[in-house]
């Protein structure tokens, strides 16, 4: 089974970025099912309903969420009937949405995971232990489990992998934009990277408009953030799994500057 997982697609710009290299990859690496990171891709921050079925029509199979979940309220009015959709399973467990999402293809079933991290992130539940508690129901269905661990620190992804590694097909950082160059596979079978890194502006920080953040950072002054212009880096990995065991039997980054979208 072959898996493509795209990272934190950011704003319009992204959308279009990923919506092109989907169609491309899913007829040249004869992809399974392809996951994206969704929680910047309206405007930078959060996502909407429309932008939800727009990637879903666009051939994406399964969203992912983060820090910025709930930035545009409308969420709170489709999160809970989008089967597709999985948000950060160590947020209170009366929110609406799930921790978790089975998908259904042509080669089988998935689980997409969502976590959270604690260090330098917004005060949360523990995401280990909601691993431990996802995956006792997740188990039941599925033995190919993507775990899409969105935090900051190195150390806490790292720690994560290490501690799911032969429970999960794979942990795969989100949230920092920046992809790393240590894609790995645990002793067990887990595959993991520390950052998938952005599908977004090239030409900003982070995704955001340099000039802006270059006054925040020259003022140390409150700025109204928006999505950058010019280029645009797709970043994502692909990975092939043993859907008999669930385990990663190959990880391959892929990253790629393309035009402006």
């Amino acid at each position: 089974m072959r898996v493509l997982f795209i990272g934190d697609i950011v704003g319009s710009p992204g959308r279009k970025a990923a919506k092109e290299m989907i169609n491309k990859l899913k007829k040249e690496e004869e992809v399974d099912f392809c996951i994206v990171n969704g929680e910047n891709a309206a405007g930078g921050s959060g996502i909407t309903y429309v932008i939800a079925q727009e990637l879903y029509n666009n051939g994406v199979d399964g969203i992912t969420m983060g820090n910025h979940t709930w930035s545009k309220h409308e969420i709170l009015n489709f999160i809970e009937s989008d089967n597709k959709m999985a948000r950060p399973a160590n947020y209170p467990q009366d929110l609406p949405g799930k921790g978790y999402a089975i998908l259904s293809g042509k080669n089988g079933k998935i689980a997409i995971m969502n976590l959270l991290g604690r260090i330098y992130m917004d005060n949360i539940d523990c995401p280990f232990k909601a691993a431990d508690r996802e995956l006792e129901q997740i188990k039941k269905e599925v033995k190919v489990v993507i775990v899409d661990f969105h935090a900051e620190a190195t150390s806490e992804k790292t720690a994560m992998a290490w501690y799911l590694d032969g429970r999960v097909s794979c942990v795969l950082g989100t949230h920092t934009h920046v992809q790393t160059a240590d894609e790995r596979i645990f002793p067990f079978g887990t595959g993991f990277i520390t950052d998938v890194g952005m599908t977004g502006p090239y030409d900003g920080v982070i995704g955001v408009n340099k000039d802006i953040i270059l006054k925040k950072f020259l003022t140390n002054m409150p700025q109204r953030f928006e999505v950058a212009n010019g280029r645009v880096i797709f970043n994502a990995v692909l990975l092939d799994i043993d859907e008999k065991n669930g385990k990663t039997t190959n990880i391959r980054r892929i990253s790629l500057i393309m035009e402006a979208r």
